[in-house]
This record gives structure tokens, C-alpha cells and sequence, in this order.
């Protein structure tokens, strides 16, 4: 019996089907900002734009973490410059506070304007 000359139709696998998806995602949001996506860091430059200033323990309390994880991410976010630490104390008690900086606010509002419009495009798919 002949071959047949026609081939088989091809389709792509699972896995490149999810590449591309991928792909097109990364293209559609190529300028995130890693360091405020991260949930815990989110959450506290969002605490600090609504409050003028937050003690180390308000804001832990507000984004419910451990004091060993809010203190890691809070100074990945003020070694970038979005939030500034002032330490003091009240009595002999000491006293951690943070504020959001203009960088900071600025970085949310790009952030957040960046979710708006994947949001956007993504209704309209």
C-alpha cells in the first residue's frame, strides 16, 4: 500500500501552547516592578500610602507578618528608596517607623496604573 502525500495535521503540544501564552504575557507586561509585586511587599507600600507613617509594629500587625519577614522586605523596599526607616526611642523603649517616599509612591502608582491596563486588556480578550 502507498503512503499517503498528505501529512498528518500537526498540532502543538500542551507545553509550547503554554509557552507562548507565556510569552505573550511577558510582552504584555515587560515593565512590573518585581519588588513591589511580591505580595508582603505590596502590602506595606500600600499600608504607607495610606498612612502618613506606620511604627514596626502597626504594620506588622496590617500586613499580619512575622517580625523576621517584615523586617527583610522593608529594607529590600528602603534600599531601593521606596520607604524611609527612622529609628528613635520613646522613653527607653525603641521605636521603628516607616514612611513612604516619593520614589515609593511614584512606584506604586506605576505599578498600580500597570495592573489597570492588563486588566483592561484582558476583558477586552
Amino acid at each position: 500500500m502507498a503512503k499517503s502525500a498528505l501529512k498528518p495535521a500537526t498540532r502543538r503540544p500542551a507545553a509550547a501552547t503554554r509557552e507562548v501564552r507565556s510569552a505573550r504575557a511577558s510582552a504584555a507586561a515587560p515593565a512590573l516592578d518585581r519588588l513591589i509585586h511580591e505580595r508582603l511587599r505590596l502590602g506595606i507600600v500600600s499600608a504607607l500610602a495610606a498612612n502618613d507613617s506606620l511604627t514596626f509594629s502597626d504594620l506588622k500587625s496590617l500586613v499580619d507578618s512575622t517580625d523576621g519577614n517584615l523586617s527583610v522586605h522593608a529594607r529590600k523596599l528602603e534600599d531601593a528608596g521606596y520607604i524611609s526607616c527612622t529609628k528613635s526611642f520613646a522613653g527607653r523603649v525603641p521605636k521603628t517607623e516607616y514612611k513612604l517616599t516619593t520614589a515609593g509612591r511614584r512606584a506604586l502608582e506605576n505599578y498600580l496604573n500597570h495592573m489597570e491596563s492588563l486588566i483592561r486588556k484582558m476583558r477586552n480578550t
